[in-house]
């Protein structure tokens, strides 16, 4: 699985909007109807190009994960839950399928002869990862982040 800075951005971004747009959670994790960021705050917070940011937060909005306010008191809030948003929600959002073969999803990839039984083998892959993306919610990382240990 190959994650592209776009994918890493939009799990940033996610998980900065559900922690309010700081560095750390809210005792929440997220309620889906926090307090709104702005896209500008976003960017600076987690050294994203605001310009490239825009187009992530557009799709994310499209997917149903954020919603936005226009005007001087707007911004991105999530649409529900971070427990309810899977980390493999977000970047079904921003990249579709999980796994891709020659830039073809997996369950698209077509062999035959010898080769006719790598395509169980991706599909294999596939269904692995989206175990853990589908399992991990935007709290799960949160709480992590809670736990952790200063370094």
């Amino acid at each position: 699985m190959y994650i592209s800075a776009r994918s890493d951005y939009a799990l940033r971004a996610m998980l900065a909007v559900a922690a309010g747009g700081g560095e750390t959670a809210r005792p929440d994790g997220g309620d889906g109807g926090g307090e709104l960021v702005k896209a500008a705050s976003l960017a600076r917070a987690q050294g994203i190009p605001l310009s490239f940011l825009q187009g992530i937060l557009l799709d994310l909005r499209r997917a149903g994960l954020l919603h936005s306010h226009r005007g001087t008191e707007g911004g991105y809030a999530l649409t529900r839950p971070a427990a309810q948003i899977s980390v493999g929600d977000v970047l079904r959002a921003v990249g579709g399928s999980l796994t891709t073969v020659r830039g073809l999803p997996a369950e698209d990839a077509g062999y035959h002869g010898v080769a006719a039984g790598l395509r169980d083998v991706w599909l294999a892959v596939d269904g692995a990862i989206a175990v853990v993306v589908d399992r991990t919610t935007l709290t799960d990382l949160l709480t992590h982040q809670e736990q952790a240990p200063a370094r």
